[in-house]
């Protein structure tokens, strides 16, 4: 009898090319272990550099990580402060490491709310990375959707009382390019940690086709196999963006 055909190795799935996560969960971690928020934030940090890991190991080449809202200015006073300590740790600490593995660093949001020791750092942090290419990681600090188009729609309004721009020439593509994320590619996959099933202000202009996933794990237990898992569950869907019916 003739050999049976080799089989065909099976073609990888797709990768989303851009991952955002809005990373919920830390403070219910912490109370539910008895541990201070600040223990929290820091066991969040490091499921980030598991994130980070992820996404380096499935393909993904753009990665946003929704760190600290701009509503996140309201807590207590000494979170904010343990936040935004942590913040400038991991900035001063984790860059060298970013930098060897080939990922570029970049922050959006109002990055003049922070002081200017930290300003300092992210600069400094998106100098060093700015030529690498094999993840780019986006890190959003004091974000909100809402602001964030409210400020574009304001620098386009001023743009055409300059006479720089024709209000009725501009189309999405342009508008985009007023937001933060000007020259990134909007989400793939936005996951979203904790359960809670909820945009909370995140890209809100970016995410008009983004298939989402919700997962009830709290934030600083995220690890590979919940990323993998992920990134499986979008492969194996259908995105239309809105073509045709199902």
């Amino acid at each position: 009898m003739p050999a049976a055909p080799a089989l065909a190795a099976a073609a990888p799935p797709a990768a989303p090319r851009h991952v955002a996560i809005i990373m919920d969960g830390n403070r219910r971690w912490a109370e539910a272990r008895g541990l201070p928020v600040a223990l929290g934030h820091r066991a969040g940090a490091e499921a980030a550099r598991r994130a980070i890991e992820g996404a380096i190991r499935g393909g993904v080449a753009w990665l946003t990580l929704f760190a600290f809202s701009s509503e996140n200015w309201s807590r207590p006073a000494q979170e904010v402060q343990e936040l935004t300590a942590l913040l400038r740790h991991y900035l001063g600490s984790e860059v060298a490491q970013l930098d060897k593995e080939g990922v570029r660093l970049r922050v959006i949001g109002e990055r003049e709310r922070f002081g200017e020791e930290t300003r300092r750092l992210i600069e400094a942090a998106e100098a060093r990375t700015a030529a690498n290419v094999r993840l780019n990681l986006t890190v959003a600090l004091s974000y909100g959707a809402r602001a964030e188009i409210l400020a574009a729609a304001r620098r386009i309004a001023a743009a055409a009382a300059r006479g720089e721009l024709d209000p009725a020439a501009l189309d999405e593509r342009g508008f985009a390019q007023h937001l933060f994320t000007a020259g990134m590619p909007d989400p793939d996959l936005i996951i979203r940690t904790s359960g809670e099933q909820r945009i909370s202000n995140f890209l809100l202009w970016q995410a008009a086709y983004a298939e989402f996933a919700f997962l009830p794990v709290l934030w600083p237990d995220f690890d590979a196999g919940h990323f993998a898992a992920a990134l499986a569950d979008y492969a194996a869907r259908e995105r239309r963006f809105g073509a045709r019916p199902g």
